[in-house]
């Protein structure tokens, strides 16, 4: 066969259409033998570069044969490959960054010390960054040039490399590239400067604005695209059901003083679109507001119980019950010592505007409110965990200051690793006189190490019997995991708060710093028990996800919430008299109990609690007569009628299913006329969220798209 006839027979052939899922595999197959060999090996700074990329090493003269005649394939094919990064790259980078040894804890694990080191680095490209980038060349903005390494075959051996990996979900996020092309292009690469876990996405460290002058690599197929509309996570539960007083006469529940669905529906609502059902919990609404409750006298007694009857304005005929709580304020000159520590999240999830940047403005506030004694600690977590700042006193305020704004986010999220740590270094530095307590800040997307919110739950049970209480503060949207940090806020004896501004941080840290930072009491329940000669029908409005078991109330080992100083709560009941119209049907066949009156009452309410340095709990008992109702004019009344305006307004956003005809305009008006004093202007602004909500979509816009549809109303009329 001669040349034309050969050449004739290759043109005929038919060459097969690459398999698009092959190659990610074999992409995949090869970054994690380098990793593999990566572990496995330890290469000295002399080994020469060539050595590195073919991975090999001539032992003996058959190796050293072997070696020579495979030089020119593998060594010409990694030689190109590092050429064109390197023409991609040089240009455009510099010295690398070196992170002060001073600023890592060495006593930390090596991971944590990589980690901390990447964290502390002010000179990355972090995932967040090129997730924004590809969001960018989606949109069909102005860009960098881009450079698609992952078209190009990947080749035997350890390759300096540039590549897009893949985390735990399989979603591409982080362009990569390692030391070895660094330090062909002639960057330094410092003695312990960070080196990527193979688990984590790693930041590429440049000096200057890493935006502007790192080339990403980014996959333009859409698909790839990591899109976080709708992804944050809510648990979700049914609302509460009308019980019948003749079945079940007693309603049990653990109060609740977070206020995170508050802060979170009205950063929906600022963004044109209605909150997700399950993010709507009613009695978090309500509770957001201070009320112009009773104070209780001493802290021996650290609040007081009030009771409003009232009739309802959702069914004709039925009356609401609204229990109020008010807690003993305490005085910041009389206010122990706190011994914080504050456990920050700097994954690349928090690398956005409204996430790091705005929680390092929000610690910065609270310092503020503490006294000069006090302490402070800081532990990071992102894909490996470790103590960046060790406790320090808030007199030397500027050193807690640069330890916080030095902080930048990048890689995958340890949550579990950080909390342990966090706890640790609590119980290292324990103040028996002084409030101890670990301050959570992340948007909950833990995604390394222990993610299961069951397991993490348990692991804050065991701890908080030591005295170490954890309050939770969320940030962000787009993966937002509320879930987990009610359950780690709940379960730790703290709270959690949502912040979505800095005003909202203000309230919480600065405004409420007491309620946030000094609990009153613990493990405190509601047990309110109907009269069936009065009452035929109830259902509580909210905390369906605080329910408790009738014996739990009495059971001092079940764990419940708790009350910071000045801190109030309030529950509301929708009751129907006996003789009015009842939501449902008398049996049939049941014989009709006998009931004889117990004088006029309606229900007799019970409150349990304990103080924060006590096991036994308390008890606290109200009657609720028919005397109780107040006049519209006084001053009770008219703060439970702005109580049950925003318990109105967050069953509407529900769907409106147990307030009758009421719309959002009767909302509105009520909320007008019982707004009060409002030195803050949170009710003003609750009055606006209103009117936001009667034009708001029923679902977020995709980037890109211009819209969501036209809206969806809750309740007919609410235009």
């Amino acid at each position: 066969m001669d040349d034309l006839q050969m050449k004739q027979l290759f043109e005929s052939q038919e060459i097969p259409v690459p398999d698009e899922n092959k190659r990610k595999e074999t992409l995949n197959l090869a970054a994690a033998a380098f990793e593999k060999n990566q572990k496995s090996e330890k290469i000295s700074q002399g080994t020469s570069l060539w050595s590195r990329l073919i991975n090999r090493q001539p032992t003996n003269r058959r190796d050293s044969m072997s070696f020579s005649q495979k030089k020119v394939i593998y060594g010409g094919l990694a030689t190109a490959c590092v050429a064109l990064l390197i023409y991609s790259v040089s240009p455009i980078m510099d010295t690398a960054s070196v992170v002060p040894p001073s600023s890592i804890d060495l006593s930390a694990p090596a991971d944590a010390r990589e980690d901390v080191a990447v964290a502390q680095s002010g000179n990355m490209i972090m995932p967040a960054e090129v997730d924004k980038m590809k969001k960018e060349a989606l949109a069909g903005k102005d860009m960098v040039p881009v450079l698609e390494a992952s078209k190009a075959p990947a080749p035997e051996g350890k390759l300096a490399e540039a590549e897009v990996s893949a985390d735990a979900a399989g979603s591409m996020e982080v362009a990569r590239v390692r030391s070895e092309v660094g330090a062909t292009a002639g960057a330094a690469i410092p003695m312990g400067a960070a080196v990527p876990s193979p688990s984590a996405p790693a930041p590429v460290i440049l000096s200057g604005n890493p935006v502007n002058k790192m080339q990403m690599l980014v996959d333009q197929d859409s698909s790839a695209l990591d899109q976080t509309v709708g992804r944050d996570k809510f648990k979700d539960f049914e609302q509460n059901a009308i019980k019948q007083v003749a079945q079940e006469p007693v309603s049990t529940f653990s109060i609740d003083v977070d206020t995170a669905s508050y802060a979170f529906v009205r950063s929906s609502l600022d963004s044109g679109v209605l909150p997700q059902k399950d993010s709507v919990r009613v009695e978090e609404l309500i509770n957001y507001f201070d009320y112009a409750y009773p104070l209780p006298e001493t802290k021996a007694e650290p609040f007081k119980a009030s009771t409003v009857l009232k009739p309802s304005p959702w069914h004709a005929g039925r009356k609401l019950l609204t229990i109020g709580v008010k807690g003993y304020d305490v005085e910041k000159a009389t206010a122990p010592d706190s011994n914080l520590v504050f456990l920050l999240d700097v994954s690349g999830s928090m690398e956005e505007p409204n996430k790091l940047p705005l929680l390092k403005q929000s610690l910065s506030m609270l310092l503020d409110t503490l006294k000069p004694t006090d302490k402070v600690s800081i532990v990071v977590y992102a894909g490996a965990a470790g103590t960046v700042l060790p406790p320090t006193p808030v007199s030397d305020k500027n050193a807690i200051l640069m330890a916080l704004q030095n902080l930048n986010a990048g890689g995958s999220t340890a949550g579990a690793e950080g909390i342990r740590q966090a706890y640790q270094l609590a119980e290292a530095n324990f103040n028996k006189n002084a409030v101890n307590r670990v301050i959570l800040a992340t948007d909950g997307d833990f995604n390394v190490g222990i993610t299961e919110p069951n397991e993490l739950q348990d692991f804050v049970e065991r701890k908080r019997e030591s005295g170490i209480f954890l309050s939770v503060l969320g940030f962000g949207r787009g993966n937002y995991n509320d879930d987990m940090m009610q359950r780690l806020a709940q379960n730790g004896n703290g709270v959690a708060a949502y912040i979505d501004t800095l005003n909202e941080a203000r309230k919480v840290l600065v405004q409420e710093a007491g309620a946030t930072l000094f609990p009153i009491a613990k493990d405190v329940k509601i047990q309110v028990e109907f009269n069936p000669a009065t009452v035929s029908e109830y259902r509580l409005v909210g905390y369906e996800t605080r329910a408790l078991k009738t014996e739990d109330f009495n059971n001092d080992k079940v764990d419940a919430g708790d009350i910071g100083a000045g801190a109030g709560v309030t529950a509301i009941y929708e009751i129907t008299p006996v003789g009015a119209d009842k939501a449902v049907d008398e049996s049939r066949y049941a014989p009709v109990p006998a009931v004889k009156p117990v004088s006029d009452e309606y229900a007799f309410v019970k409150l349990r609690y304990k103080l924060p340095d006590e096991q036994t709990s308390k008890l606290v008992t109200t009657p609720v007569t028919a005397q109780q109702e107040q006049k519209a004019d006084t001053v009770l009344a008219r703060e439970t009628d702005w109580a049950v305006a925003v318990a109105s307004f967050g069953q509407l956003l529900k769907g409106g299913q147990y307030t009758g005809k009421m719309t959002y305009d009767d909302v509105l008006k009520l909320a007008e006329g019982t707004k009060g004093s409002d030195p803050f202007g949170y009710r003003a602004e609750f009055i606006t969220l209103i009117h936001k909500a009667k034009t708001a979509a029923a679902l977020e816009a995709l980037p890109g798209q211009s819209g969501a549809g036209e809206p969806v109303h809750s309740t007919p009329g609410s235009r």
